[in-house]
């Protein structure tokens, strides 16, 4: 238990990040992510030693977190937050206002396509895309087997990427002969872009 300082401040990111994407509020989050913390000490202070070595922290943590998440929207008085209204996050390597803006455009719109998954998978994608939890932890984290986290985060990938060229598409202006030119600052694939996205 003497490690467990250690433990809150290698994974308060992880925990409050989880709950600020459920909750519309930051105060709500820290709540959580405070609670999250403290079910883990009290189940580690009973766990024997072997149990604690052979766990997936991320994936344990992630899923008290969510767990807790879930009640209190089930509870009504706190509404899960849309993605698309989770707060960006500034690079400190920011060029300039314009990369900025078009940082926060390029995330907002990731956001939504992710947001409009079902739950299934938008969580599996969420958790091995945005958080970066190995497939074991998101498998732990969702209490569902290894092979079907695998396939929600492959199925999910597939839909998001159709979602994202069907937005493209919609976004490419058209010439005169009824030809669609390229959408101006858009990546050549929805990987590429989500790779630059600071979810």
């Amino acid at each position: 238990m003497s490690a467990f300082p250690r433990m809150v401040a290698h994974h308060q990111d992880l925990v409050y990040g989880l709950a600020r994407r459920w909750t519309p509020r930051a105060a709500d989050a820290e709540d959580i992510a405070q609670e999250t913390f403290l079910r883990a000490y009290r189940a580690l202070s009973g766990y024997p030693p072997e149990r604690i070595a052979a766990l997936h922290l991320r994936g344990w943590l992630a899923r008290i977190t969510l767990n807790l998440a879930r009640n209190r929207a089930r509870d009504g008085a706190h509404p899960t937050a849309a993605l698309d209204e989770a707060p960006d996050r500034a690079d400190p390597h920011d060029p300039g206002p314009e990369r900025s803006a078009e940082q926060r455009e390029t995330a907002l719109l990731w956001r939504r396509l992710l947001a409009g998954l079902p739950d299934h998978y938008r969580q599996a994608v969420g958790l091995r895309h945005v958080d970066g939890l190995s497939y074991p932890e998101v498998a732990q984290a969702l209490g569902r087997p290894l092979g079907t986290v695998k396939s929600d985060v492959h199925r999910g990938v597939r839909l998001l990427r159709k979602a994202y060229e069907a937005e493209a598409e919609m976004e490419r202006p058209m010439t005169r002969d009824g030809d669609t030119g390229t959408a101006e600052r858009r990546p050549a694939t929805a990987m590429r872009l989500a790779s630059e996205v600071s979810w």
